[in-house]
């Protein structure tokens, strides 16, 4: 009896054991996919309980998901993404891991719910060019960025699927189509791209120069494409990194009202992290969101190349599946027409109704690529369609979508400019949707949006084209102010120099800012602007880069007919209605203290040093690419759609990347 005992009690023992030892639960994992079946990072996904939720996460940048020590039981996994509709999946989970998870979103409204009793599992057969989704997720970018570890610097793309793009800042990349897949031809490398040249803001004396002039930039072109080099295991050109569209590639809570204009100005001062003897000064601005349900009546006019350049799946397939997405979310009050051009000019769809979605998809179904580029005969037809459909008080917007190679008509890009700027004035704004690699024209294509009212963004991938077009498209489309210009006064006495981060070819002269003839740049609803200004404080010493010291001269000390004064500066904001002729002015003092609690500084600074260690920059003092990742990470803050995550990990990416490149050239000097 006494033996039975013995054994029954080491039974259970042994059962007990055997039970504590395993882990609370077992990992799910999944992959969400787009209506294209490429992946949708950024989306919030969350796992539920009898109405509970039980863990949350976001899909990161290769569309995978993950919950760890899930423990056996019913569940619901919502997954949720702006522009999206919100689909809900029903699984159990028992003692073994479930099959990954396969989950396709479909275009609409997040509030329209989708519920299925099951997600398709991915098991042998990933979407075209995706890899089933890995066992684990790749550790933080702060746990392989440790100092004095230059091992630890993560691992390039090397091993990743051919094709991989940036994604539309939702959580991370994307990926492209890749090359050996349902017969697409391989990019070239960065072959006959174009950048303008950028000059960067040195040092100036407020006694030589009190004021700093310039146009806003609501670009985002720059961020998208060194997005794209960094996926594909390259650091981008130097003239590449536009320094101020990286850091407005981000939106910051700022106030949205400031006497009574259309935006709202922000400012903040905190020591500068890169030179800790300086002061880093933020200028923000936030232009008023649209109302719910708030977007006017649209009339949109497609301007697409379909030359013999546009025909790889990083362009007029990309602009395609980017139409059909936008088609399903224009209503009857809007219309949308779409004018093509290569060798010639045609119309392959009269404006029509925004209702009319299978009208509207068997046009876009039947584009193809093929010809020369005649730019200017196409954008003249397409301004014409805009006129004939004009929409008193709603948006009126020509939006073209090309790689900029003009080669027959006019293909001068004052030409192309002067065209555009009598155009904008019938109150038909322009906006520009950059696309592909290898002759992509990225000085042409900026210049086209700034003279015609309106905003250039590169489409890296389908998910950059849903933030655009979708997500964000009250920024891009509807515009509340126009020809906004910034001018800064410093006061002598507590600045010995200043330096404007970025916004090299939006510089303005003193005296353009009163000039309502000038042309600048225009702000869409829900926009943000941030601009940062590197102050010395006085008896500083001045960098002069490539300047030798001066001999006979000391740092300038305050005059004494300096007004005395406890601001730092004076910003000045000037900016006009959208069907304005005349300006109105805003003015905001800045106090030389810094700010008690800063909210934005630190990660538009974090941003603005990735660029400039991009940029290998002759400003960038004591930067870092590990003090870039401890900032950001830091200074995350609320992070809905990922953005934020997804620089973190680009920064990781870059960090390697240089390290790589400085071991190369430290060998081929041997």
């Amino acid at each position: 009896m006494r033996a039975a005992r013995r054994a029954s009690f080491v039974a259970v023992l042994l059962f007990l054991l055997s039970v504590s030892g395993r882990a609370a639960g077992v990992p799910v994992l999944g992959v969400v996919l787009d209506p294209a079946l490429q992946p949708l990072p950024g989306a919030a996904v969350e796992l539920v309980s009898a109405g509970r939720v039980v863990a949350q996460t976001v899909v990161s940048a290769d569309g995978t998901f993950r919950f760890t020590d899930v423990a056996p039981g019913r569940y619901e996994v919502h997954v949720r993404l702006a522009g999206f509709r919100e689909t809900i999946a029903r699984i159990t989970v028992g003692t073994d891991a479930p099959p990954p998870l396969r989950i396709k979103l479909l275009v609409g409204s997040p509030s329209e719910k989708v519920e299925v009793t099951g997600a398709t599992p991915v098991v042998n057969t990933p979407p075209r060019g995706v890899p089933a989704p890995p066992p684990s997720m790749e550790a933080p970018a702060t746990a392989r960025l440790r100092s004095g570890d230059p091992s630890s610097t993560p691992t390039p793309p090397t091993a990743r699927p051919l094709g991989v793009a940036g994604g539309g800042g939702q959580g991370g990349g994307d990926y492209r189509m890749p090359p050996q897949c349902c017969g697409a031809t391989p990019q070239p490398s960065v072959g006959s791209e174009t950048y303008a040249p950028v000059d960067e803001n040195g040092y100036r004396r407020p006694a030589d120069h009190p004021l700093s002039t310039f146009s806003i930039d609501v670009d985002t072109a720059s961020y998208a494409k060194v997005r794209r080099f960094l996926n594909e295991g390259r650091l981008p050109p130097a003239d590449a990194v536009r320094v101020e569209e990286l850091i407005n590639y981000f939106h910051f809570e700022y106030a949205d009202s400031t006497q009574g204009a259309p935006f709202g100005v922000t400012t903040e001062l905190t020591q500068c992290p890169w030179n800790a003897s300086h002061k880093l000064a933020l200028i923000g601005l936030q232009a008023r969101q649209l109302p719910e349900r708030g977007t006017p009546p649209r009339n949109l006019v497609f301007l697409l190349d379909v030359s013999g350049s546009m025909a790889t799946d990083d362009k007029l397939p990309l602009v395609k599946n980017a139409m059909k997405m936008l088609a399903e979310t224009l209503t009857s009050q809007d219309r949308v027409a779409i004018v093509t051009y290569a060798g010639t000019t045609g119309i392959a769809l009269p404006s029509t109704r925004g209702d009319r979605t299978d009208r509207i998809q068997d046009a876009i179904s039947s584009l193809s690529a093929g010809g020369s580029t005649n730019g200017g005969a196409g954008i003249q037809l397409a301004y014409q369609l805009a006129a004939d459909n004009f929409v008193s008080g709603g948006i009126n917007r020509v939006i073209l979508a090309t790689d900029g190679d003009f080669n027959v008509g006019l293909t001068s890009v004052n030409e192309l400019s002067q065209l555009i700027e009598q155009k904008r004035d019938t109150g038909v704004f322009l906006s520009v949707l950059g696309v592909g690699t290898g002759n992509l024209k990225d000085a042409t294509m900026e210049k086209l949006a700034d003279k015609g009212n309106g905003n250039y963004a590169y489409l890296d991938s389908l998910t950059e084209a849903r933030r655009v077009l979708i997500a964000e498209a009250g920024a891009t489309l509807v515009t509340v102010a126009k020809d906004v210009k910034i001018q800064v006064e410093f006061n002598p006495a507590l600045v010995g120099a200043y330096r404007l981060v970025g916004y090299e070819n939006r510089r303005l002269r003193a005296r353009d800012f009163n000039d309502d003839t000038k042309d600048a740049g225009e702000m869409g609803a829900g926009h943000t602007v941030t601009a940062l200004y590197e102050i010395v404080p006085p008896g500083e010493p001045i960098e002069s880069v490539g300047v030798d010291p001066l001999k006979y001269q000391r740092p300038a000390t305050p005059e004494r007919t300096t007004v005395a004064s406890s601001e730092l500066m004076t910003v000045k904001v000037r900016y006009k209605q959208p069907d304005g002729d005349r300006s109105s002015l805003v003015t905001v003092a800045v106090a030389g203290r810094n700010t008690v609690t800063p909210r934005h500084i630190a990660f538009a600074a974090a941003v603005a040093e990735f660029g400039m260690l991009l940029r290998e920059s002759p400003f960038k003092a004591d930067a870092t690419w590990l003090d870039v990742v401890r900032r950001a990470s830091a200074n995350r803050g609320s992070d809905p759609d990922g953005y934020r995550a997804e620089f973190i990990r680009l920064v990781a990416l870059a960090a390697s990347l240089d390290r790589q490149r400085s071991t190369s050239t430290s060998m081929s000097r041997r």
